[in-house]
């Protein structure tokens, strides 16, 4: 979903394009009004990261070196992906619930 890194066009977060906040990388933050937080906290429930990882090979050598990584990787590359969308999908769960808007940005 393209709104969760370009917000709502309608989001006013002005205030927080400065140099003290935001370094010119990209595009200035953007905020999510709570419609749009309840629509991605739904669409990340309905993923299924093991379906999306299925892919990747067995072996965590074979499946850094199909990612890009090589022998440089030390691990197994599903362990970042897995833990940091449990982490979003915590958060925007968290901000649906409370009917809470998100200011994003990427940088």
């Amino acid at each position: 979903m393209n709104s969760a890194v370009s917000g709502d066009p309608d989001g006013n977060v002005g205030f927080l394009d400065h140099d003290e906040v935001y370094d010119g990388f990209g595009d200035p933050p953007r905020a999510l009004g709570t419609a749009a937080v309840v629509e991605l906290a739904a669409a990340q429930d309905r993923l299924r990261l093991g379906d999306l990882l299925a892919d990747l090979p067995a072996s965590p050598e074979v499946a850094a070196a199909v990612c890009g990584f090589g022998a440089r990787f030390d691990g197994d590359v599903r362990e970042h992906p897995t833990e940091h969308f449990v982490a979003l999908r915590e958060f925007y769960g968290a901000a649906a619930r409370h009917a809470q808007c998100v200011v994003t940005w990427v940088d």
